[in-house]
């Protein structure tokens, strides 16, 4: 196995940076410095998305590193997300105009619609009654659109089921590239990476540590005995592990931090793999979804009635 990962190709022929830095849950205030010190540090992927909240922030320093010199546009790899309330296919481009004029650029690597759930126009938060009916086609339509104007350099989804990924893949004119879900050893996603593998589309893994800083949910990912182990035989730390583990399950990994040391951690993860012997060892950890989306399901006011139905029984 080659030691360095640094790049998937997609189905466009682009090239991912194997590990972004992710932007969820970075408070204002402090998703800048951590993208600046990421940038620095060498990675050249930023996952953002319109619902952190945060893109105007990304964005002056994406200006500033540019103006700088530190790096060009061409060698940064931008990933943004199409919210739940602009589902309608005339809200898509009005809704990636909105990012590119708070990232401050003229297009964006990777646009995805970051669920498979429509909310109405202009509503706040994730109260059932916001729900609608979803039309995946006709925004994917919108979507293409977006594509085609080369705003968009590749589109794809996000908390797509395998059946929700394959039924988008039935119709879509331009195929997804990417799929980005939670992935981590706790939940490997077994299903959907086949299926992905097999239809050319790149898995992305969001959450590749389990969301340790999340204090709403329960995650011990890194704490299994599995990872002790390999870490200490390695001489790495559990995070650089699961990070490793990821590249080398041929998945593009998103770790969200905004401390200079765990930035840096993060990155550290070239030059060096897993041998098969501890590899193995992974398919033993006992399987759990940790971001379940329980608030896009509801039993008279939502389209899924069960969070079951959402992910089409991948729990």
């Amino acid at each position: 196995m080659s030691d360095d990962i640094r790049f998937f190709e997609l189905n466009t022929g682009a090239k991912m940076p194997s590990v972004g830095l992710g932007t969820w849950q970075s408070d204002p205030g402090l998703v800048g410095e951590a993208v600046a010190i990421a940038i620095k540090v060498g990675y050249r992927h930023i996952d953002c998305a319109q619902v952190y909240g945060n893109e105007k922030e990304i964005g002056i320093v994406l200006k500033k590193m540019f103006e700088d010199g530190i790096v060009k546009r061409e060698d940064l790899w931008i990933t943004s997300k199409l919210w739940c309330t602009d589902h309608g296919p005339e809200d898509v481009p009005e809704a990636l105009n909105r990012t590119l004029r708070d990232l401050q650029l003229d297009y964006i690597d990777l646009y995805l619609i970051h669920w498979p759930v429509r909310m109405k126009k202009g509503s706040v938060g994730f109260k059932p009654e916001n729900l609608t009916q979803p039309d995946i086609p006709s925004t994917w339509r919108a979507m293409e659109a977006l594509c085609d104007s080369g705003k968009a350099r590749a589109i794809g989804v996000s908390n797509f089921s395998t059946k929700k990924l394959g039924d988008l893949l039935e119709i879509a004119r331009v195929p997804p590239a990417v799929d980005q879900v939670e992935c981590h050893p706790s939940w490997d996603q077994r299903k959907l990476r086949a299926f992905c593998k097999s239809r050319g589309v790149h898995l992305s893994g969001y959450s590749p540590l389990g969301s340790p800083g999340t204090t709403w949910l329960k995650s011990d990912v890194l704490k299994h005995p599995v990872l002790k182990t390999v870490a200490e035989k390695l001489g790495k730390s559990p995070a650089q592990v699961a990070l490793r583990w990821g590249l080398q399950m041929g998945q593009s990994v998103l770790p969200k931090s905004t401390h200079e040391s765990r930035i840096k951690e993060n990155f550290d993860v070239f030059g060096w793999s897993i041998p098969e012997d501890l590899f193995a060892k992974f398919s033993d950890i006992e399987q759990a979804r940790l971001l379940r989306g329980s608030s896009f399901a509801h039993e008279t006011l939502g389209h899924y009635k069960t969070v079951e139905e959402l992910w089409d029984g991948e729990l």
